[in-house]
């Protein structure tokens, strides 16, 4: 059994349950977490009070319904591949989206050491104009 691959798969199972503390138990004070360029949170957060106040908080202030459906979880040793559709309504536009992303999470002991987000950027930006 791969603590990498368990500690993404229960990452992902706390997100369905909006449990940002359980999302947060394989990030350590180091871990580096990239989204995308033209991604409404783009950049670099470091540790999870960045992550949280930099990505998850905006999220649910700035969404409505926004979601993270997983359709495939790739094992790859120390390097972990979730592939998702994220969804929702975007509060000040009231537009919606749906967009493909992939997750490359790089892992040392069932620690995030570095996650990048790959996203169609484009179509969540459409909902935030």
């Amino acid at each position: 059994m791969n603590s990498n691959y368990d500690a993404i798969k229960a990452h992902y199972a706390a997100s369905d349950r909006k449990d940002v503390v359980g999302m947060m138990a394989p990030i350590t004070s180091e871990t580096r977490w990239t989204e995308m360029a033209g991604f409404p949170y783009a950049g670099t957060y470091v540790g999870a009070g960045a992550i949280v106040e930099g990505v998850f908080k905006r999220i649910g202030e700035e969404w409505i319904d926004y979601t993270f459906s997983l359709e495939r979880l790739v094992d790859g040793g120390t390097t972990i591949v979730g592939i998702r559709t994220y969804s929702g309504r975007y509060r000040k536009t009231g537009k919606t989206m749906t967009a493909r992303v992939v997750h490359v999470w790089d892992m040392n002991d069932g620690r995030v050491v570095r996650f990048e987000q790959f996203a169609d950027t484009s179509l969540v930006a459409r909902a935030t104009i």
